[in-house]
């Protein structure tokens, strides 16, 4: 995923769970503002701390995969996927 894929996705998981922009920054604890701009990818940077705060409340978690892959999920990705329900970004 490109970094600035990183925010609409984080919009369209936030929508996913019910939460206002207002609602998720408050429980991450950061401002509107920010999410705001994140989620429209006109942030210039954030921290991984606050990536993992909003990614952490919508029950996501930071991974990290090969560029290799030429967009073919790796057997760790598909066991995930089929696994337990869990979820990585």
């Amino acid at each position: 995923m490109k970094l600035d894929e990183i925010g609409p996705k984080i919009k369209i998981m936030r929508k996913d769970k019910k939460l206002t922009q207002k609602q998720l920054a408050d429980i991450a604890g950061i401002s509107r503002v920010t999410l705001g701009k994140l989620e429209r990818a006109q942030l210039g940077s954030i921290t991984l701390k606050t990536m993992d705060l909003i990614l952490d409340v919508l029950g996501y978690e930071i991974a990290f995969k090969s560029k290799d892959s030429f967009g073919l999920p790796t057997l760790d990705e598909l066991l995930v996927v089929k696994g337990a329900g869990e979820k990585t970004l």
